[in-house]
């Protein structure tokens, strides 16, 4: 049986469930159950805006992203106005993008209400020996201080996260322009492999180096997916699979995906769209894949219409973050098995539906 480890970590004041939170979460990994499976809950708290964030005018949406006072107070505020019901623990991540990554290495960020995006500066493959993470970054440097904000307001009251980060053929696609890299696999293949081999050693610089940040102040590790525990975790993805076929993906890709998974104790691959599910079972064959997160994207049905993909996780050994509605329970519960299920029931209406749901979930067998 996996246990949490206790490396001194921060107690979530309002909970006095979390460390059995927590070894749920850690337990998932394995595909083991302590008692079972883990179940993420949320509702907003009865009373009306009982927190409200800090109201702040900016000039525009770059000088709000970077606010790192101001984008602490905000999360401290959804924190303070959200109940965390079942295996549901509070935690808040340092956001300035998907292409964060990729500005670490030079690209500059434009950022609108919701999202950012980059700009590529790769124009000619004699540039690619000029790419070079440093730790002057603008955006580097931006991070660490906004990491720096979120553990200090965070204390005893939230997790603090690790941001977004996408190395691999995500990286490569915003430095070099999407059109243009799958030209490139054909036309410059050699160039290709061995600027994702730098990619995945600059980004194993930056997670360990965040990783030791949240370690030392006593974090759990979480990150966008919503999953708290105690592993070295992160997000395998590679949302630019979509565009490229199965024996290219095996080639160019597929090495960096199972070099980030070695690196890792723990990692749930991020497979995003019906167009990459082609590659399903070369991601399933990687031994140190512990799990996967099946987005089918709007418009594509709800999640018990994937049931095929989830059999085929389950089969190969795999663990599932799944994202339902309460209605859709009894389903998963006579389809899968609960072991290595991580279930986000969204949408819950009150404290009675959310009893529901756990006692219904304790019996799955």
């Amino acid at each position: 049986m996996t246990h949490s480890r206790s490396y001194n970590l921060m107690p979530i004041e309002t909970l006095d469930d979390w460390e059995l939170r927590l070894a749920r979460q850690d337990a998932f990994w394995e595909c083991e159950l302590i008692d079972r499976p883990v179940v993420s809950m949320t509702l907003p708290k009865s009373s009306s805006n009982p927190h409200p964030p800090e109201s702040k005018h900016f000039k525009g949406f770059r000088e709000r992203w970077l606010d790192s006072e101001f984008q602490a107070n905000w999360n401290l505020a959804q924190v303070a106005n959200t109940e965390y019901l079942g295996d549901s623990l509070p935690m808040a991540w340092p956001n300035l993008g998907p292409d964060l990554f990729s500005a670490f290495l030079g690209c500059e960020l434009e950022f609108g209400e919701e999202t950012s995006w980059s700009t590529p500066i790769l124009e000619d493959w004699k540039q690619a020996s000029e790419l070079n993470f440093s730790p002057d970054n603008l955006y580097w440097r931006k991070l660490l201080e906004m990491t720096d904000t979120f553990l200090e307001m965070g204390q005893g009251k939230f997790y603090t996260g690790l941001t977004d980060i996408h190395p691999g053929g995500d990286a490569l696609a915003a430095l070099r322009d999407p059109m243009r890299l799958n030209m490139d696999l054909m036309d410059q293949p050699e160039e290709v492999k061995r600027l994702l081999g730098d990619l995945n050693q600059i980004y194993a610089r930056v997670y360990d180096h965040c990783y030791s940040l949240l370690q030392e102040s006593g974090q759990a590790i979480s990150a966008w997916p919503g999953i708290v525990s105690t592993r070295k975790w992160y997000v395998p993805s590679n949302d630019f699979s979509c565009m490229v076929s199965e024996q290219m993906f095996g080639e160019f890709f597929l090495p960096g995906i199972v070099e980030e998974c070695r690196f890792l104790e723990a990692s749930i691959y991020h497979l995003d769209g019906p167009r990459a599910l082609r590659h399903l079972n070369a991601l399933l064959e990687i031994p140190e894949l512990n799990a996967v997160q099946w987005i089918y994207g709007a418009g594509n049905g709800r999640a018990t219409d994937w049931m095929p993909v989830y059999h085929r996780c389950q089969e190969a050994g795999k663990g599932l973050q799944i994202a339902i509605e309460s209605d859709e329970l009894e389903t998963i519960i006579e389809e899968l098995r609960p072991n290595g299920v991580w279930l986000s029931i969204e949408n819950i209406r009150d404290h009675e539906e959310a009893e529901w749901v756990l006692n219904r979930v304790l019996s799955w067998r």
